[in-house]
């Protein structure tokens, strides 16, 4: 707790690995008074009025109808990232209460990591920063070889912001971009990355060499990537997941890389976060893994933390809010 006149906003915590970015609790402590989730527990009576706002990082604190039920003069529910899947916008927006996100703050970095997660799938870099390092190596083969990026194909899952971006940096190592999304780019756009847009997903995973996942996870992605998807991908083909782990079907994922379907996987996402320590896809040597780090720098969190602030406030201020999530009629994200 910190200054009583200034408005409750609740939180994870203040440390530990669920907790927000303790480098930023004094900046925030300017503007607000934060409320962990333990005190509101502890004491739902006094401080559940005080709440005005959730802010939520690392998906955390979870937000349910009991919660939203307990904070009365909630107003923004203020969620780091561009994704989603852990809120449930309908019953929020039928409380009345706003919900604001941060989609620009991470579309770089993200897109950076898609790319150095295809590069390192490509290249073989951790394979061969094991091979390198291990005390048993006496010599490196001339015939130990990765893919080549370079005038490649690779197929875009997900046209968003991201999506775009992955593009732009594809385009640096003249790789030929093609993309499957829900709406179609202006013809500027495309020609702007030399992307040729896929109608049909089909047709994309036949064609590509990468496939990149950059899509958000809803009910109509889930599980986008199954067998039959990964049966149409080339033997050579190396996907990329920088989306959620739901949109692949893990045990056909598995499947496919234990018996030559697909060459490798790269992935920054799985289901769930982390996988139990005897999952097969810790064990396969054509599989990289991160920690869903994609929008991990110290710059971008630090700009997801000013966007969740100034939308907290524009709310409380009774203000336009930046990055304001917004429905559809038909509850999807305007």
């Amino acid at each position: 707790m910190g200054d009583q006149d200034l408005p409750g906003v609740l939180v994870s915590g203040l440390e530990g690995p669920h907790g927000i970015c303790e480098d930023h609790i004094g900046d925030l402590q300017k503007h607000f008074t934060l409320i962990t989730l333990q005190e509101f527990l502890e004491n739902n009576t006094r401080f559940g009025p005080k709440v005005q706002a959730v802010y939520i990082w690392g998906g955390k604190p979870a937000v349910t109808q009991e919660l939203l039920q307990s904070l009365p003069s909630l107003k923004i529910i203020a969620s780091a990232g561009a994704g989603l899947d852990h809120l449930d916008l309908k019953l929020i927006a039928s409380c009345g209460v706003k919900v604001a996100n941060t989609p620009q703050a991470v579309s770089s970095p993200t897109a950076d990591m898609g790319m150095a997660l295809l590069l390192a799938a490509a290249r073989r870099v951790v394979e061969g920063h094991r091979l390198a390092i291990a005390p048993d190596t006496e010599n490196f083969s001339t015939n130990w070889m990765g893919q080549e990026v370079t005038g490649a194909t690779l197929g875009i899952i997900g046209m968003g912001s991201i999506g775009y971006k992955i593009a732009q940096r594809a385009r640096a190592f003249e790789m030929k971009i093609l993309y499957h999304n829900r709406k179609r780019r202006k013809l500027e756009e495309e020609e702007a990355v030399g992307a040729t847009y896929c109608e049909s997903l089909d047709d994309l995973l036949q064609r590509s060499d990468f496939v990149l996942l950059a899509v958000s996870l809803t009910p109509q992605t889930q599980r986008l990537i199954g067998k039959r998807e990964l049966t149409l991908m080339k033997p050579t083909a190396i996907l990329v997941n920088i989306g959620r782990g739901l949109l692949v079907d893990q045990d056909a994922l598995v499947q496919a890389l234990q018996t030559g379907v697909i060459k490798g996987a790269a992935l920054d996402v799985t289901h769930p976060e982390p996988l139990p320590r005897d999952h097969p896809l810790l064990k396969l040597e054509n599989v990289t893994l991160t920690p869903h780090a994609g929008s991990a720098t110290h710059q971008a969190r630090r700009q997801m933390m000013e966007n969740l602030v100034a939308s907290i406030l524009a709310s409380l201020h009774g203000l336009p809010i930046p990055n304001e999530v917004r429905l559809n009629w038909d509850n999807s994200v305007a």
